[in-house]
């Protein structure tokens, strides 16, 4: 193998590739990366045997080849160099790799040794916007479980319900649900969150449309020049729509930024009672209250204009709260529940995202 490939091209594809590559497992040829020319092309691609990563470069390839090299070597030595082309040059299994100032030589592997993911024969696929898709997965995913007893509740579900496409995450004690677009496709996927955090890695700040592939062990998100594909968690996701109520006793709107900074601020007093504090909707008054009391420190009770529909109060963990409001950015959100005992609802202004939080015993 005998190649030219840029300083920046390389850097990025193994910066994309070499976080999947795993010292941890049981496998030594795992904690490398492959490298294989294709075409005129470089293929820099790792794997777990879960998930696997792929990023295609141009390169002026005067000899093919492909070999394996330590990952974290690899990408710590390619991300020191200045930018600039980078001569690499294979002899048996040393990859040698020349810049105007460096000269180094690096042991590898047999890329025959280096195990493939199987491919998607057969598959479903479709198209979604990457503005869309990021937005969508970074609402979710914060919602996911990382108990692994239930490997069911570590996943992001992507399925199609009356014609549109929606992804949603929950650990039984919130839920977040975005719809995304009109789908046609039936689709039903439940993804490790672990690679929805690498999808939206790789991503990026990407405006090209992403290419969804999938059967029934494994989907193939495709974005430009980078593919990453994954196996899929085996298993029912439970059928969280019996959990939100189709009508609500208690309302309010307000602004987002108001209802977080007095959340915030409550929550400050919260830290002793594992963050629960109560929230309370005001019909007469046009106001949401949020109390919190620790013993040891003190109370709060904090205040915001609303636009209110009844009147009750509901305990919650201040963190799941600010964790939803964190991910809507809409100017607006309402606030909705049926008594102390039922799930509080948050929803976005354009009513495309959904929270549920779990009310805490009072």
């Amino acid at each position: 193998m005998k190649l030219q490939v840029t300083q920046e091209n390389l850097n990025r594809a193994l910066s994309n590739v070499a976080r999947v590559a795993s010292s941890r497992n049981a496998l030594p040829i795992l904690s490398n990366v492959l490298i294989k020319t294709v075409d005129n092309r470089v293929c820099v691609a790792a794997t777990n045997l879960n998930i696997a990563i792929t990023h295609y470069i141009g390169s002026k390839v005067a000899d093919p080849g492909s070999i394996t090299v330590p990952a974290r070597l690899m990408q710590d030595f390619v991300s020191s160099l200045s930018s600039g082309v980078i001569d690499v040059e294979l002899e048996d299994t040393k990859l040698h790799i020349k810049t105007e100032s460096y000269n180094s030589t690096i042991n590898g592997a047999p890329a025959d040794d280096y195990p493939v993911m199987p491919q998607i024969q057969d598959g479903v696929s479709w198209k979604v916007s990457s503005t869309l898709l990021k937005k969508a997965l970074q609402q979710v995913v914060i919602a996911a479980s990382s108990d692994d007893t239930r490997p069911v509740l570590t996943g992001v579900y992507f399925h199609t319900y009356e014609g549109n496409l929606y992804v949603v995450s929950t650990d039984s004690y919130r839920l977040a649900e975005r719809k995304i677009i009109p789908l046609k496709e039936e689709v039903s996927l439940l993804i490790p969150a672990t690679a929805v955090q690498d999808l939206l890695r790789i991503m990026g700040d990407s405006d090209q449309p992403v290419l969804v592939m999938h059967d029934d062990q494994q989907v193939l998100f495709t974005i430009g020049d980078v593919e990453l594909v994954t196996r899929l968690i085996d298993g029912s996701y439970p059928d969280y729509r019996k959990l939100i109520p189709a009508s609500f006793e208690t309302s309010a709107t307000l602004p987002r930024s108001d209802l977080q900074n007095i959340t915030k601020v409550s929550s400050l007093f919260a830290r002793e009672s594992a963050g629960s504090v109560t929230l309370e909707v005001s019909e007469p008054e046009k106001q949401v209250s949020i109390r919190s009391v620790a013993s040891q420190l003190g109370e709060n009770t904090a205040k915001a204009a609303a636009e209110a529909t009844g009147e009750g109060s509901i305990t919650l963990n201040s963190r799941y709260i600010l964790d939803a409001l964190n991910v809507i950015a809409d100017a607006n959100v309402t606030v909705s529940f049926n008594g102390k005992l039922e799930p509080c609802i948050l929803k976005s202004q354009d009513k495309d995202y959904l929270h549920v939080i779990m009310p805490l015993k009072s």
